[in-house]
């Protein structure tokens, strides 16, 4: 296991303009961090079982989890073990009758069981190496978000603060609208 770098859940994030969140895992000993897209759903799953919230009936994953305890199998380790083509790869590494057990999962998955079932999250060093971003210094030098002050502001003072809204306002041509865009004059 030392090609595995242990993370922990960072955050859930949401997608402002698609109803995917992106579930955010921080390196535990560096500030590396890796972003994986997951469904609304099973960002949810992640969610609950974080906040530690008692549902009435079993979701899905407290279902596995009481399978795996059912067939005395004991959850120890969830892997996301490869990257390819923008897609994750993940196992959920069981103990079952003295062997370890490698069930493929989906990440989202595969953290869902390891939140409920407080085992460790270790991503493959490969794809850490490929995927994870380190905070500013993976942004380019001059990028707005690589300063510290707010993405909007470029100077020390602030004063060309809005230059980004000015630049696209000088930019319509509100001359060349088609009649049908152009709004109804006022009466006169």
């Amino acid at each position: 296991m030392s090609d595995m770098i242990e993370v922990m859940i960072d955050s859930i994030r949401v997608h402002l303009m698609a109803p995917q969140r992106v579930v955010v895992l921080k390196q535990t000993n560096a500030e590396r961090y890796l972003t994986i897209w997951v469904g609304p759903y099973e960002a949810e799953a992640i969610t609950v079982a974080l906040q530690e919230v008692e549902m009435v009936r079993p979701l899905t994953h407290d279902l596995l989890k009481n399978i795996f305890n059912a067939f005395n199998a004991r959850v120890i380790r969830v892997e996301i073990v490869k990257l390819q083509d923008e897609i994750f790869y993940g196992n959920i590494v069981a103990e079952a009758e003295g062997r370890e057990v490698h069930i493929d999962s989906r990440p989202s998955d595969a953290i869902a069981i390891a939140v409920r079932a407080h085992v460790p999250i270790l991503v493959h060093t490969s794809v850490m190496d490929s995927a994870a971003q380190t905070p500013e210094q993976d942004l380019p030098e001059g990028s707005p978000l690589s300063r510290r002050d707010t993405p909007l502001s470029t100077s020390e003072d602030g004063s060309d603060r809005l230059t980004v809204f000015k630049d696209f306002i000088e930019k319509l041509d509100i001359d060349n609208l088609d009649d049908k865009d152009k709004p109804d004059s006022p009466p006169t």
